[in-house]
This record gives C-alpha cells, structure tokens and sequence, in this order.
C-alpha cells in the first residue's frame, strides 16, 4: 500500500511532455532510455530534432524515421541526419508532418537500420500546439 501512495504523489514532470518559448521555441519529451527535444530557430530559419540516448550510443545508419501509431498513422524518413554518440539529430526548413505525427497519434517510433526507441504521445497534443502558435508567431514577427 505504502508504494501506490509513494507512486500516486510521485513527481512525474520528467514524463510530461514540455513546451517552452525561450531562447526558442523548444518541445521536449524526455522517458528513462532517451531525451527527444524539437526546436525551431527563426533567426536561421531552421527545426531541429535530437534523440539523446540515455546511457547507449546511436550507431552509424544511412537512414533515420519516425513511425506514428495511432490517429493518423504516418511514417517519415530521412537520410540528411547525423549521429554523434548518443545524440541522433536532423534539421529541415519546414517540420509540419513531425508535427502531425506527434499532436494526432498515440506513439512514435524513431528507428534507424539497427535501433528503435519509442515515446508515448500521451500528454503531447497540447504541448505541440503550442510549439506551433510559437513558431508562427516568429514567422510573423
């Protein structure tokens, strides 16, 4: 009994998903095997996704995705990414099919040619919303 009250008023912020406006419009996601943080830079203009591997290191692929479960199923994919460690990154002028992906599924699914790791969705739509009216509001300043 004593762990269900330990568990019930537990702290679970590391869980959540996050959104801030500053420096720049930043989501973040963060579970116990890895950190997922999308930014959006106007000054360059450029979105940016890192997956941050928590204690592992991302092998060299010549192919990175994102596989959407849910709502609106989708699966996107790239070669213009790059691995550095623990840290798989990649960068593009517009982000809107991420986007998608994260507010209207229930999980995603990063994957290379040898590794996955997936996040839940749960909690993101509300944080994504706000991702975007911070990156329109950028656009139209």
């Amino acid at each position: 009994m004593r762990l269900v009250l330990l568990l019930t008023f537990a702290p679970f912020q590391a869980l959540a998903w996050e959104f801030s406006p500053t420096p720049i419009c930043t989501l973040s996601h963060k579970t116990d095997e890895a950190k997922l943080v999308i930014t959006h830079d106007p000054a360059v203009p450029e979105y940016r996704l890192e997956i941050n591997l928590n204690g592992d290191s991302w092998a060299t692929s010549g192919t990175f995705g994102i596989a959407f479960q849910g709502g609106a199923k989708l699966t996107i994919g790239t070669n213009r990414h790059r691995t550095d460690g623990s840290t798989l990154s990649v960068a593009d002028s517009g982000f809107g099919n991420v986007l998608d992906g994260l507010e209207f599924n229930g999980t995603a699914t990063a994957f290379t040619e040898s590794q996955t790791v997936a996040f839940s969705l749960a909690g993101a739509q509300q944080p994504v919303r706000d991702f975007r009216d911070c990156s329109e509001s950028f656009r139209l300043s």
